[in-house]
C-alpha cells in the first residue's frame, strides 16, 4: 500500500537513491535538502533534478535547523514515515570544523524529534546512524549489543548522541524511532569525499593515492542499492519494535588494496602510484557488519560483491565526467 514518506537529504548520495526507489514503487514523497557546499553543490542538483520529473514528488528547500519551517512542511505533508538522513558527513571534516556537527547532527535532529513527536498520528522514524559509533571496538564483526561508549571522532559522538536522542523520545512519548548504522556506502551519484571518488580521480590524473595505515585497512564497503533495499525494508515494514537499532553493511570485510585494484582495473591503470601514510586521527584500521539481527527482522541482504558494485560506480564517472574510453 502506497505511503506519504517525508525524507531529508534528498539530493545527498543514500536520499537521492531512497527517494527514487521509493517513488519508482509508487509512493509519495516529499523531499528536503540545504544543498550546502560541503561538497560540489551541481552535483547536489543534478541528482535532484531527477526526482523532480516525478508527478509524485514534492520538495522545499529547508535546513533542519529551520524547525519552524520543518515543522510547517511536515503537518502540510502528514508523513506515515520520516527518514532522516540529513547530516553534516565525514569523520575527518569533524576534526576542524566541529560546529557544524552540533549544528546539523544534534540541533537539526532534536528539530526531526520534536516534529514527529508532535505529528498526530506520529510518524515512525527511521535515521541515519553510522558504524563510526563502534569507535575503537577490535571484535569483529561488529554487532548491535557491543558498547558503544568509546566514539573516537565528534561524527560518531554526535552519531550516538543521535541514537541516545531518539531512545529518550520513544520512552517519552511513544515515537517509534529506527536507527541504522550505514557501513561505507558507495556506488554511482557518490560522495566525492569518499576514499573511493578520490582513488578514482587520482588514478585518471596519473597522480599517486594516499593509502592510510600503509595500506593495512579493511572496510564493509556496501552498494548504494543493497542499503536502499534495507532502508525501504524498514520503511514499509509492517511491524517494528518501538526502538531498534540495526547494522545495514555488506556482511563482508575487504582489504582496502584489493578494492583499488579492482579501480584500476576498471579504468586500465596496471600499477597505481601510491604514497603510503600513517593511520589518520579519527579513523579505524577495520569495519565489518552482523547484519542478522536486519536480516531476522525485514529480510535484508546485501547481494553486491565489490567485484560488480566498483565496475557499475566507474562506468557511472566516466559517463558522469564525459570520460571516452
Amino acid at each position: 500500500m502506497p505511503q506519504r514518506i517525508f525524507i531529508t537529504g534528498t539530493a545527498g548520495f543514500i536520499g537521492f537513491h531512497l527517494a527514487k526507489r521509493l517513488l519508482d514503487l509508487g509512493h509519495e514523497v516529499f523531499g528536503i535538502d540545504n544543498f550546502n557546499d560541503y561538497y560540489s553543490v551541481q552535483l547536489k542538483h543534478d541528482r535532484h533534478v531527477q526526482l523532480e520529473r516525478y508527478p509524485n514528488y514534492q520538495w522545499q528547500k529547508c535546513d533542519l535547523c529551520d524547525g519552524e519551517l520543518l515543522q510547517s512542511l511536515m503537518i502540510a505533508f502528514r508523513p506515515d514515515c520520516v527518514v532522516n538522513l540529513a547530516a553534516q558527513a565525514g569523520v575527518r571534516y569533524s576534526i576542524t570544523n566541529p560546529h557544524a556537527y552540533q549544528k546539523s547532527n544534534i540541533e537539526g535532529f532534536l528539530n526531526v524529534l520534536e516534529c514527529c513527536r508532535n505529528q498526530e498520528p506520529k510518524p515512525r522514524l527511521v535515521y541515519a546512524s553510522s558504524s563510526s559509533v563502534y569507535g575503537g571496538n577490535r571484535e569483529l564483526p561488529f554487532v548491535e549489543s557491543q558498547s558503544v561508549d568509546k566514539p573516537i571522532s565528534l561524527y560518531a559522538a554526535t552519531k550516538k548522541a543521535n541514537e541516545l536522542m531518539a531512545h529518550c523520545y520513544s520512552h517519552l512519548f511513544g515515537l517509534q524511532t529506527i536507527g541504522l548504522r550505514f557501513f561505507t556506502v558507495y556506488g554511482p551519484w557518490g560522495r566525492p569525499d569518499m576514499a573511493y571518488w578520490l582513488f578514482t580521480e587520482s588514478l585518471l590524473k596519473g597522480t599517486p593515492i594516499e593509502v592510510f595505515n600503509n595500506g593495512e585497512m579493511y572496510r564493509d564497503f556496501t552498494y548504494i542499492d543493497d542499503i536502499v533495499s534495507g532502508v525501504v525494508g524498514c520503511v514499509t515494514a509492517l511491524s517494528l519494535a518501538l526502538c531498534d537499532i540495526f547494522n545495514i553493511g555488506n556482511n563482508r570485510s575487504e582489504k582496502l588494496m584489493d578494492f583499488i585494484r579492482l579501480i584500476a582495473e576498471e579504468l586500465g591503470v596496471s600499477h597505481p602510484a601510491m604514497t603510503f601514510l600513517p593511520m589518520q586521527d579519527g579513523d579505524v584500521p577495520a569495519t565489518w557488519a552482523n547484519v542478522d539481527k536486519l536480516y531476522a527482522t525485514v529480510g535484508y541482504q546485501a547481494t553486491t560483491p565489490i567485484s560488480i558494485g566498483i565496475p557499475k560506480f566507474v562506468e557511472w564517472f566516466k559517463q558522469y565526467r564525459g570520460i571516452n574510453g
